[in-house]
């Protein structure tokens, strides 16, 4: 099953009335030469009908009965409640939304329709109405005066308010026009609210564009990337199912932020795609194992699985030991696990010398040649299982991808993480994107990782 494990989604409650205050534009009785100057005007009929609104909301925020129930608006839990502290917001106002409606009626030139989308903005900023502060920003933006230097901060508005009311498109329209334009918002949520309208309008590849042109730029500043940064896009390759490129931004968030938990992050996302086989899945939870990533029960027994201790006993007691140890499991979890790898751990041990002897002979098969390499690497014995790996790696047939990736396991498991790292360089195929989790592994011992790019404002 899939896991929950990369950053979580944006919460709707994003605050919008910061940044950009109740009396942002010229105000058409109060401020005619200004208005002049801009060469913004406006109708006769909309300044009257608009005179006393325009002042009342200007005033608004030293009206303790409109911010009490404007605060409320707010807090409302319950679409009754919110509309209830509308009202009193209204009433607050003295009819605000009459005298509203009555400007609405009377704007005619483009200096009228910015004013009113202004109007409609600010009241639906004091109501708590999305939807109302949507349509004034849009009225602004499709005024055709709006101060240029202010297009960007409108838009990105228009966008959110648009999120907020789970019309995605509509965020979309408005969001990538602004952050297009280098527009920021001074919570730098601007990429995180349009990657995620790409997902909902199931545009994942669009997200994922995003994501990577962000990465790119903070790679370009000549440090990592910030943590957030990663996830963000590694979020995105997965939810576009790319495993690719989800085993790339895999490796680069465990080789730059190296811990148990990003290791686990790691896998979780290349084994949620990859959809391996046993066989493969084990040098997957093999690297796992070796960077403490191993969370749970369900971890411990998958891995044991793929092991199977009736084959691999040595390395499964191992595994069965670690996990008492660390807390993670119980003896009485793994009882009949363990019972078998006790069993057959005597004989098995006693059995290396021929398998070694077998596997040198020229006529030994390349699927017990592999055998015997992975007998050794369970016992710790990562020089012999190199050397036997690559007698198997020479044999006709087999998973050529598979045993490059065990010479670069037992490489590491040497300590030789520069040769270990172009072993795994040179693997294909189904396991090709396990072996860039591994050589990200080499990475982590082989130097410390560079210090995080500033975050982006």
């Amino acid at each position: 099953m899939a896991r929950q494990f990369l950053s979580s989604r944006i919460a709707l409650a994003i605050v919008l009335s910061g940044g950009f205050g109740l009396a942002a534009l010229p105000l058409p009785a109060a401020a005619k030469e200004k208005a002049a100057a801009s060469k913004i005007t406006f109708s006769p009929a909309f300044s009257k009908a608009a005179a006393d609104l325009d002042k009342t909301m200007s005033e608004a925020s030293k009206n303790p009965a409109v911010t009490a129930a404007a605060d409320k608006a707010r807090a409302a839990q319950t679409p009754a409640a919110q509309q209830a502290a509308a009202a009193e917001v209204d009433a607050a106002l003295g009819g605000a939304k009459a005298k509203l409606d009555g400007a609405a009626a009377a704007a005619s030139t483009p200096g009228d329709k910015l004013k009113l989308g202004e109007l409609t903005r600010n009241y639906g900023v004091l109501t708590a109405d999305p939807s109302l502060q949507h349509k004034g920003l849009v009225a602004m933006l499709d005024s055709g005066v709006l101060d240029p230097a202010t297009v960007g901060q409108v838009q990105y508005l228009a966008g959110v308010t648009a999120y907020q009311t789970s019309d995605y498109a509509g965020a979309v329209q408005y969001l990538k026009p602004s952050f297009d334009s280098g527009y920021r918002d001074p919570q730098n949520m601007i990429e995180r609210v349009l990657a995620d309208s790409y997902k909902r309008t199931n545009n994942n590849a669009a997200a994922l564009d995003l994501a990577q042109k962000d990465l790119a730029a903070a790679q370009a500043s000549g440090a990592k990337p910030a943590e957030e940064t990663i996830r963000t896009a590694l979020q995105s390759a997965y939810d576009a199912k790319d495993l690719a490129k989800s085993a790339d931004l895999s490796a680069e968030l465990a080789r730059d932020y190296p811990s148990p938990d990003t290791w686990a992050t790691a896998a979780g996302v290349v084994r949620g795609l990859g959809n391996f086989t046993s066989d493969v899945n084990l040098d997957l939870m093999r690297l796992m194992f070796r960077t403490n990533a191993l969370k749970d029960k369900r971890d411990y027994f998958e891995l044991l699985q793929d092991l199977d201790p009736r084959k691999q006993p040595g390395e499964s007691l191992k595994v069965i030991n670690q996990g008492i140890a660390a807390g993670k499991i119980t003896a009485t979890d793994v009882a009949d696990f363990k019972q078998t790898a006790s069993g057959r751990i005597a004989a098995d041990k006693a059995s290396l010398p021929s398998l070694e002897s077998d596997a040198r002979k020229p006529g030994t098969s390349i699927v017990l040649t592999l055998a015997s390499g992975d007998a050794f690497l369970g016992y710790d014995q990562p020089a012999k299982a190199e050397e036997i790996y690559r007698l198997a790696l020479a044999k006709p047939g087999g998973d050529k991808g598979q045993i490059q990736l065990r010479i670069g396991i037992a490489l590491s498991d040497q300590g030789k993480y520069a040769d270990a790292k172009t072993a795994f360089a040179q693997v294909t195929g189904k396991t090709a994107p396990i072996a860039k989790l591994w050589a990200a592994y080499a990475d982590t011992k082989l130097a410390p990782a560079a210090a995080p790019a500033p975050a982006t404002q």
